[in-house]
């Protein structure tokens, strides 16, 4: 007997359609191909997984001499054929050399074995996630006898055989929604450049123009990058604009489908894709992915193991269950090297959430969602003053999207506005340090006018937005809150509460600049929080209290204040407030003219407050080192930090107007600097500052040297933050007009930095700058 294979070699077949992106992903395929025998392309269905793959196969051709074999397993439904169907895409067959009346039969997988032995053959093997035991122990028993044989396959999850590499295969790149870009620029993402090449096969002068860049590039972003659910968009432009396409893709599922023929038929709608993982998964994995889809933007598994457990999961189950489905690609793991976080890609969410829908258990997950949020703000105030501040908010930023689903829940669900105001009030702080100032107004206005009885919780409500209106500068409706929450504590006949706005009415008067009554005021409510031990409300109070010494000229009084403040905070390991406490003790420093301690001190505020990201922080101590600069030789650094302090001010919906002795401090600087400096020499200085961006902004108040980059040469050249932000957007394709656009700086500025980078690292062409930049992301 003898087995025969066609006399040609290989059956790749040729690309009907253009092959975008997907460069780093296809050397690194064909670089673990030379070194692994087995190489798994996983991902979600639709990112195209089978397209990199034969693109893969046809690159490495030359290295089998007897040819590359793609083996479409996608149609099969019993794994028992996987090995015949194999063998059948080889085309071996029998051909008995026995004596008549005699047969002899060998298994597929014999056939296979004696055929492949010797020969240097690359098999790609598509689509093996629905028979991928039948698979895996195919492809073991073949690589164990087959010395010159190489598999590459495509699965929804690895096929754990031994020596296996397995290569995830992401989305394509799509636009950030947080950035303007280019017309040109935009066409440097994957998924943008898929779209246009489509749109022209089917719509044959089709280009991108200002008037539906934001719609193709939101469409790109909607679809998470998947291929196929871009192609099946694009194939809509004969009927729909982008527009109409953007504004349909509520329901995608319908949306998206074609009618090309030729098209397998888990590949011809977008639901047809997904449903093909769905039905891959089992029951538990499929109630997990439904729930998990109450979850916004990423989450930790312990969130997830406490939400999604109960009703037929076991909470021990969650993360077994969640690592499955991670090895199917339907969810996403991160991991920044400091905690691992899951997420669902908005297409797989959208599948999953009309799961849930359709089950008799759609709102128990959502009213766990919302608990175990509520109950996670809840333990961040509590443990607020203590060594874990700065973790609380690290945490409480990554779960920001969750947190807002969660109010949003607590105040649409009848009977949970209580919750949304307890939760409202305790994200106090958080708002502050990050500069949200006006979204927390917003969301307790919103729980407010939800829960207008007088009541503890409401007063304390009143409270912070008080405070948050303070500092916005609005006295108005600073004055308002802290009346009416004046109100409720006489209603309530609460101590603690008229102690409260006791110092609520002590930050009003600073607001409105009369310090001494806020004096007399904060005096009052010292006395009550010192008995009752009210760690926070204690510190505000010494806060403010040193803050109206130090505008009174009383350095002394804020010096007590600032030492009890840090007799509080230093034991507890407590951040935020200690940094409040040595800037508002650096002013008082500066008021007496001892400048070069006063900045140390507002330095040492401005590094505590870099860990918390605490944007208002950032913004007051850059006000009070331009203050001070403003009284040495040089004034042209008073004049570059107020222009950076603008920059932030803008970007916090803030100013330092919260009280007028500030203010004062404020337009007295820049007069000053102004006219040391002269108009031409102040502007030119000011517009350093409003160019320079936070990161550089805040390196320059420290006094800290920029980092070095590596020339062509291998010499060290220094490029500032900022100039390396440019360098960036040039490799990205924007122009300089596009640059202006996107760093908010003029478009002379942005020439300005280009010609600047372009001399420092001896370059005389941006593409010479982009392939640079490139190289230094690669090493």
């Amino acid at each position: 007997m003898s087995l025969t294979a066609p006399g040609r070699v290989g059956n790749l077949p040729l690309e009907l359609t253009s092959f975008v992106g997907r460069r780093r992903e296809v050397a690194e395929a064909k670089r673990v191909l030379s070194a692994s025998r087995l190489v798994t392309l996983t991902g979600v269905g639709g990112v195209g997984k089978s397209r990199l793959a034969l693109r893969v196969a046809t690159q490495v051709q030359r290295a089998f001499d007897d040819g590359e074999w793609l083996v479409e397993l996608g149609e099969l439904q019993d794994p028992e054929l996987v090995a015949h169907t194999v063998a059948d895409t080889l085309g071996l067959r029998e051909q008995s050399t026995m004596g008549p009346g005699e047969q002899l039969e060998l298994s597929p997988v014999a056939r296979l074995t004696e055929y492949l032995a010797a020969r240097q053959v690359l098999l790609v093997l598509d689509n093996c996630g629905h028979v991928v035991d039948a698979v895996a122990k195919l492809v073991d028993a073949l690589l164990r006898s087959c010395p010159g044989l190489r598999v590459l396959a495509t699965s929804r999850e690895r096929l754990g055989v031994g020596g296996e590499i397995t290569l995830p295969v992401p989305p394509l790149s799509v636009p950030d929604p947080r950035q303007p870009h280019s017309l040109p620029g935009l066409s440097r993402f994957e998924a943008v450049t898929l779209f246009m090449e489509r749109a022209v096969a089917v719509v044959p002068g089709f280009c991108l123009t200002a008037d539906n860049d934001v719609a193709v590039a939101e469409i790109c972003r909607r679809l998470d990058g998947l291929p196929l659910a871009i192609e099946l968009a694009a194939a809509r432009l004969p009927v729909l604009s982008p527009g109409e396409i953007l504004r349909r893709l509520s329901d995608r599922f319908q949306l998206l489908e074609t009618r090309l023929r030729g098209t397998q038929a888990r590949h011809r709608t977008l639901r047809a894709c997904i449903e093909w993982s769905y039905e891959l998964c089992t029951r538990a994995e499929q109630r997990l992915w439904a729930r998990l889809t109450v979850f916004v933007g990423s989450f930790e598994p312990v969130a997830a193991e406490s939400i999604c457990a109960g009703d037929g999961l076991a909470s021990e189950d969650v993360f077994e269950l969640m690592t499955s489905l991670v090895d199917k690609s339907i969810l996403v793991c991160e991991d920044d090297g400091t905690v691992v976080r899951y997420r669902l890609l908005d297409t797989i969410r959208e599948y999953g959430q009309d799961k849930l829908r359709e089950s008799d258990q759609n709102t128990e997950p959502r009213r766990r969602h919302r608990d175990w949020y509520a109950e996670l703000v809840a333990r961040a105030d509590a443990e607020w003053i203590s060594p874990r501040q700065v973790d609380w908010f690290a945490r409480l930023e990554r779960e920001y999207p969750n947190i807002r689903a969660a109010l949003e829940s607590c105040l649409t669900e009848p009977g949970q506005a209580g919750v949304g105001l307890r939760m409202a009030t305790s994200l106090y702080l958080y708002w502050f340090g990050r500069g949200l100032l006006s979204e927390g107004r917003h969301w307790l206005d919103r729980a407010l006018a939800q829960q207008p009885r007088p009541c503890v919780d409401r007063g304390r409500a009143l409270y912070v937005d008080s405070m948050l209106a303070g500092h916005q500068g609005d006295v108005a409706a600073t004055s308002t809150l802290v009346a009416e929450g004046q109100q409720v504590a006489e209603q309530l006949g609460d101590a603690s509460m008229r102690a409260l706005f006791t110092l609520a009415s002590g930050y009003l008067a600073i607001y409105r600049g009369d310090l001494r009554h806020a004096v007399a005021l904060l005096d009052a409510a010292l006395d009550t929080y010192r008995a009752e031990g009210d760690i926070p409300r204690l510190l505000e109070t010494l806060l403010a209290l040193a803050l109206a010494s130090e505008g009174l000229g009383d350095p002394a009084r804020a010096l007590a204040c600032h030492e009890e403040a840090l007799a509080i905070t230093e034991p507890r390991g407590e951040v935020w407030y200690r940094s409040i406490s040595l800037w508002v003790l650096g002013l008082a420093l500066w008021q007496q003219g001892d400048l070069r301690r006063a900045t140390g001190l507002v330095r040492e505020s401005l590094r505590l407050k870099l860990p918390l990201n605490d944007l208002l922080g950032f913004a007051w101590c850059l006000e009070a080192l331009a203050w001070i600069a403003a009284g040495e030789p040089d004034r042209r650094r008073a004049a570059t930090l107020l222009g950076a302090v603008q920059e932030c001010w803008q970007a916090i919906g803030a100013s330092p107007a919260k009280s007028p002795h500030l203010l004062g401090y404020h337009d007295e600087c820049e007069q000053r600097t102004r006219h040391a400096l002269g108009e031409q020499a102040f502007q030119a200085a000011f517009q350093r500052g409003v160019d320079l961006g936070l990161t550089d902004a805040i390196g320059y108040a420290l006094d800290e040297k920029p980092q070095p980059a590596r020339s062509p040469a291998g010499t060290t050249t220094t490029l500032t933050q900022r100039e390396q932000q440019v360098a960036d957007l040039v490799a990205e394709g924007l122009t300089n007009k596009g640059i202006a656009a996107r760093l908010v700086i003029s478009q002379r500025t942005a020439e300005s930095h280009v010609k600047n980078i372009m001399t420092k690292l001896g370059f005389t062409k941006r593409t010479q700058l982009a392939t640079w930049v490139t190289e230094q992301r690669e090493s």
